[in-house]
């Protein structure tokens, strides 16, 4: 959500982020919404403040005996007693306009944030590790995966494309991957864990941005609760409508969790294996702060990231996200993009962003500055630490052997009880 305050003293650098963003400018039909909102609570205040001053001023007429004057005061009451139905109407009329234009706008990028349309216009930051060099053809995950566990099709019969089980030793291996990276957030990190809710109301995700722009991509119940597409939702929400005190940020906590998506913007794409899926494992991390710590949290979130694909010996590089491909609620993104070598290519496997105060307007989640009276918002990012399923692809990808087996990663030897490779069923 943005600031109405910013709008009005900064119209021009308002546009400026939208155009950034590939937006036309909006801030006269803002502030021309604003204006009118102003101009009737103003009138509505004049009303109700001649409304009170007229009904004294009637007993002091009846008391001087001037009925005349008292008729005369009544009958004005009761005309900006009957006006100001309409007059509230009309103010919750606009304000509500001016909110559902000012919630379906997207977060204005951050100054370094480079120009461009699409991800064809992304900055490559960096790169770590070494693309192995195969001596055989490296094999498709989707190709090589089922004799290893990944059942397509028993996931595809229970439920439909994009959803598949995990048995025996990939199941393990899934299970590992998950807890290496859940304990190394956790004990290296410091991120505290949670064991959030996978069901949340509208207002939650209306909070972090999902609603009410991307509802197509959610499930919803019949209850009107909605399944996470991420544990940000969750996360992200706990400090909702709260004043976190100063000593307790920044609070980082972090969770494993199933995530639904319904793809509905993704038709054709990665339709096979096991990167883009209806129901996927994440451990996701998020840092609740205050402003001046926020961009230091960012680099912070990012190693913490970049750590898991380091201890897996993945290589990946790390992408700045243009101003055209950043999601809704950032300001700033970074992409990991692990090797795959089926696909001679590097493919997204976490996205950590800051979205500044964007978020925290819209759940209230606010803190006071040391020595001030008035409280100010938070600064809210998250990331994946990482996507567990994408990272079961490129392990599988990258530790692929000849013989359609796969090496375990040293990483995950304690959480494989002593299975060091993946061999195919005969």
């Amino acid at each position: 959500m943005h600031d109405i305050r910013f709008i009005r003293e900064n119209p021009a650098a308002f546009d400026a982020g939208l155009a950034r963003r590939g937006l036309a400018p909006l801030s006269a039909e803002i502030l021309g919404l604003d204006e009118q909102s102003r101009a009737l609570k103003t009138q509505l205040q004049v009303g109700q403040a001649r409304r009170n001053e007229a009904s004294k001023l009637i007993g002091q007429a009846m008391a001087a005996g001037d009925k005349d004057k008292a008729e005369a005061l009544k009958a004005e009451v009761a005309a900006i007693k009957e006006s100001t139905p309409a007059l509230e109407a009309q103010d919750r009329e606009v304000g509500d306009a001016l909110g559902a234009m000012l919630a379906a706008i997207p977060n204005l990028p951050a100054d370094d944030v480079p120009l461009g349309d699409s991800e064809a216009d992304n900055v490559e930051v960096s790169r770590w590790g070494t693309v192995r060099d195969f001596d055989f053809t490296p094999q498709d995950h989707a190709d090589f995966g089922p004799a290893l566990g990944l059942d397509f099709e028993g996931g595809a019969a229970l439920s439909g494309a994009r959803f598949t089980a995990l048995r025996g030793q990939m199941a393990r291996l899934h299970r590992a991957l998950a807890q290496f990276m859940l304990d190394t957030q956790t004990a290296q990190n410091g991120y505290e864990e949670v064991n959030p809710p996978l069901l949340v109301k509208d207002h939650a995700l209306f909070g972090t941005g999902q609603l009410p722009k991307f509802e197509d991509d959610l499930f919803k119940t019949n209850d009107d609760r909605y399944l996470i597409p991420t544990a940000e939702v969750s996360l992200t929400n706990l400090v909702a409508n709260q004043i976190v005190p100063l000593a307790d940020l920044p609070v980082r906590l972090t969770a494993l969790t199933p995530c639904f998506r319904s793809e509905a913007g993704s038709a054709g794409r990665d339709t096979r294996g096991f990167i883009r899926q209806h129901q996927f494992e994440k451990v996701e991390l998020v840092a609740i702060c205050a402003p001046d710590e926020s961009e230091a949290e960012h680099e912070r979130m990012c190693a913490a990231a970049e750590g898991i694909l380091q201890a897996l010996a993945l290589p990946y590089r790390k992408m700045l996200l243009c101003t055209g491909d950043m999601g809704f609620g950032a300001r700033k993104t970074w992409d990991l993009e692990v090797w795959l070598p089926s696909q001679n290519s590097y493919r997204e496997i976490s996205s950590v962003s800051n979205c500044g105060d964007f978020q925290a307007r819209r759940m209230n989640a606010r803190y006071k500055p040391e020595g001030e009276k008035q409280t100010r918002f938070l600064h809210t990012l998250n990331g994946s630490g990482l996507a567990v399923g994408r990272t079961l692809v490129a392990v599988l990808e990258n530790y692929q052997q000849a013989d359609g087996s796969v090496i375990v990663p040293e990483a995950l030897a304690p959480y494989m009880g002593g299975v060091t490779r993946l061999t195919p069923k005969a």
